[in-house]
């Protein structure tokens, strides 16, 4: 083989390589990707005091207070949530994770709701380093029938907030980074960034009967995730 040919060899190796790491994003429609929502039609959720998956114990405090509203601006009745927490530790409920996995047709008959929806806040994590931070927020969240205990619905949200400051050149600037970076990591608002993953997985799911686009929006296309069954 010359010297061109294997120019040539090395280049369609390089290209093949390149395209097959840049795989296209797969996208499905809603109706496609959540078809028991539309069939199902409920109308009123049960928000559930989130399952705190992450290392932060304040987390849960702190996200449940982002979830009701958006969820009633997307179209469904939601129970008030505090009224709710009270009456299932009344009933002895204290964590999520005790109703999860039983069949939720109690839900139906002590609150009349259609369905449950179930958060986990699977990362409310600040990583710091002297000169860089970054703060991540991920929610799972899921829909689940309180006739059939089905999931009509779930997605991930997630948010990645760089809080690095460059502070410029030199060991001014390093110093000047430094005290920005750890300045702007202390001050981190983590409810501003639970509303805006709230926003992404609430974006995904089909409008509720209290919304002008309910059952119109079967067609619209949103990302298909690959831990989505």
């Amino acid at each position: 083989m010359n010297f061109i040919e294997k120019i040539k060899t090395s280049l369609l190796t390089l290209s093949i390589l390149f395209l097959s790491g840049c795989v296209a994003p797969t996208y499905v429609t809603k109706g496609e990707e959540f078809p028991k929502m539309y069939q199902e039609k409920p109308r009123s959720l049960l928000v559930m005091p989130p399952i705190n998956l992450s290392t932060d114990a304040e987390a849960k405090d702190y996200y449940s207070t982002t979830v009701e509203m958006p969820i009633a601006l997307h179209g469904y009745y939601t129970f008030p949530y505090q009224l709710t927490a009270d009456v299932l530790r009344q009933q002895g409920i204290y964590d999520s994770e005790l109703v999860y996995d039983v069949p939720l047709n109690k839900f139906h008959e002590y609150f009349g709701a259609d369905a449950v929806l179930f958060t986990k806040i699977v990362n409310w994590d600040t990583s710091y380093t002297v000169l860089a931070s970054t703060l991540t927020v991920s929610i799972d969240a899921e829909i689940k029938s309180t006739k059939t205990s089905e999931i009509l619905w779930q997605y991930n949200g997630t948010v990645v907030i760089d809080l690095s400051v460059n502070g410029g050149g030199g060991i001014a600037g390093l110093l000047v980074s430094a005290i920005a970076t750890a300045i702007n990591t202390a001050a981190a608002d983590y409810t501003t960034y639970a509303k805006q993953a709230n926003g992404r997985f609430i974006g995904s799911m089909p409008v509720g009967p209290y919304h002008p686009m309910y059952m119109k929006d079967q067609q619209i296309k949103l990302l298909k995730q690959s831990s989505n069954d």
